[in-house]
């Protein structure tokens, strides 16, 4: 590589990074207490007594209360509300019912209901101003919303090409030693700049992937306004120009789910979208269909039923955007390989903390520093030190 090249690619590498290092700490730091969500919530509030352990309320097993009746519960817990969503659970009984005060509620005007379909019992209602909100809250869009989402993602591409040039930058580095030198010592600069190149290299794939679910998991709004226009609306042609349905005239749920179980047979439902929502039209029960595998079971195929009649209308599986979408978000906070995987997943967080840190450090200690004298830095793998 040139000596041109090499200076480029550390302006580049440099510049990158320095804009957007400060976000990135925030986002490891509060990613770390989120990939152990489930067990902090665990922890904190104790397992829920359910009536029939074990059995999953998305399934037809024995026992198991009609949804109807689910929820007419609880719908009398929040007078005036009409449903949004309704969603279930593969390994207990528990559901979760979602209210609002009309069908196009915001986030921030829903109730979120957690029910035991076996005993119909209300176990909680989870309210938003918890520390694991406010840190899911300040991960996802700084309390800003869809800019702030956006303005993550944006974070989240120049993060993907400090990376990229670090490592353009680590194979001339590094032509001169041996993988995993750590000359501790030398000058304190000098170890951390190999902390931080082996670090950096040795948490290379899991920064990509993180990175760029991360990018990804931010077009969530977006997407899924392209997949209401495009697809939901194509799948819902022959409903267009009628008026939305009217909460009053909501049909059986148990009724929508038996069509929607012949349409899509051998699948558990996930969730349930109700009509007039941003996941089903104005006159759908929109049931979400999950496959049966740790990979499947995040590729979703939503059955259109006739929120009035109960009659089967429609089904596609998702488009490969939302397939995208679905994918990167288990990927995301590591919950494809439970436990041992999100410890994984905390100790790469770890080293990329040191990373972000170690590159602040050196910088913050060379800011005075001439280029040229850093690109040669490069070139000698720290061999000859930058001139101040």
């Amino acid at each position: 590589m040139t000596r041109s090249s090499i200076r480029a690619w550390f302006l580049i590498h440099k510049w990158t990074s320095l804009v957007c290092t400060v976000f990135l700490l925030m986002l490891c730091l509060t990613g770390l207490p989120l990939i152990f969500h489930d067990e902090i919530d665990v922890l904190t509030e104790g397992a829920p007594q359910v009536g029939l352990p074990g059995v999953a309320s998305s399934s037809n097993a024995p026992g198991l209360l009609p949804l109807d009746t689910i929820m007419r519960k609880a719908l009398a817990t929040r007078p005036g509300e009409v449903p949004l969503f309704m969603a279930f659970d593969n390994e207990s009984p528990l559901m979760t019912v979602t209210t609002g005060p009309r069908p196009d509620a915001p986030g921030a005007e829903m109730s979120l209901l957690v029910l035991d379909r076996s005993t119909g019992r209300l176990v909680s209602s989870p309210t938003e101003d918890g520390v694991m909100h406010f840190l899911l809250q300040l991960h996802t869009d700084m309390f800003l919303g869809l800019p702030g989402m956006l303005f993550l993602g944006f974070m989240g591409l120049l993060f993907t090409v400090a990376i990229v040039s670090g490592v353009v930058l680590y194979a001339p580095f590094m032509r001169k030693f041996a993988f995993g030198t750590l000359r501790t010592s030398r000058s304190k600069r000098l170890k951390w700049l190999d902390y931080h190149n082996l670090l950096g290299i040795v948490a290379l794939a899991w920064t990509v992937v993180v990175g760029l679910t991360g990018v990804v998991n931010t077009l969530a709004t977006p997407i899924n306004k392209m997949w209401q226009s495009a697809e939901l609306a194509g799948m819902t042609r022959a409903y267009a120009g009628r008026e939305a349905l009217p909460p009053s005239r909501y049909g059986s749920l148990d009724k929508a789910m038996a069509s929607a179980r012949k349409a899509l047979p051998g699948n558990n439902p996930q969730f349930i979208g109700f009509p007039g929502g941003n996941f089903s039209s104005a006159h759908h029960y929109a049931v979400f269909f999950q496959g049966d595998t740790p990979l499947t079971e995040r590729l979703l195929t939503p059955a259109l039923i006739d929120a009035e009649t109960g009659t089967f209308t429609d089904a596609r599986p998702m488009p490969w955007y939302n397939q995208a979408l679905a994918l990167s978000q288990p990927l995301h906070f590591g919950d494809y390989g439970g436990l041992p995987l999100k410890i994984l997943w905390a100790v790469l967080d770890l080293f990329t903390i040191v990373i972000l840190g170690s590159g602040l450090y050196l910088w913050l200690g060379k800011r005075r520093t001439t280029v040229d004298a850093l690109v040669r830095e490069v070139e000698t793998g720290g061999v000859v030190a930058p001139v101040a």
